[in-house]
């Protein structure tokens, strides 16, 4: 029995996973902006930073925002992540040149759409590249 230096997730399988989720989430991204007037994307590798950019601040910024709103949140019943992930939406728009959303409205519209493809992504890659 050998102990494998990396944790599954860093091996071959889980770096063409994640490199293939960062692919696709460009791609939804650029979907959104076709389907929905209110988000721009001006190319494919905008697209690729921006799919960057929101990934990082829901891993970093997101967190923080969803412990210091937990009272909102539960009054709400959970509506307010809406919210919070609109505000994450737009907050990437507002740090890219490539990447535009035309208000609070347009980002809500626009992180709905986004989820709904990324959980797509998500439940398609699902029994994608693991190990057998």
């Amino acid at each position: 029995m050998s102990v494998s230096p990396l944790p599954r997730c860093c091996g071959i399988l889980g770096r063409m996973r994640i490199l293939l989720k960062w692919l696709l989430s460009a791609v939804a991204l650029l979907a959104v902006a076709y389907l929905y007037s209110g988000v721009q994307v001006s190319s494919f590798g905008s697209a690729l930073i921006a799919a960057v950019v929101i990934g990082l601040l829901n891993m970093i910024v997101r967190p923080v925002l969803v412990v210091l709103t937990l009272p909102v949140t539960i009054v709400t019943l959970g509506l307010f992540l809406f919210v919070i992930n609109a505000l994450m939406f737009w907050a990437a728009s507002g740090l890219l040149a490539g990447f535009h959303v035309n208000g609070f409205l347009a980002a809500l519209v626009g992180s709905l759409l986004y989820t709904v493809l990324s959980l797509l992504i998500e439940s398609a890659l699902g029994g994608l590249l693991t190990r057998r």
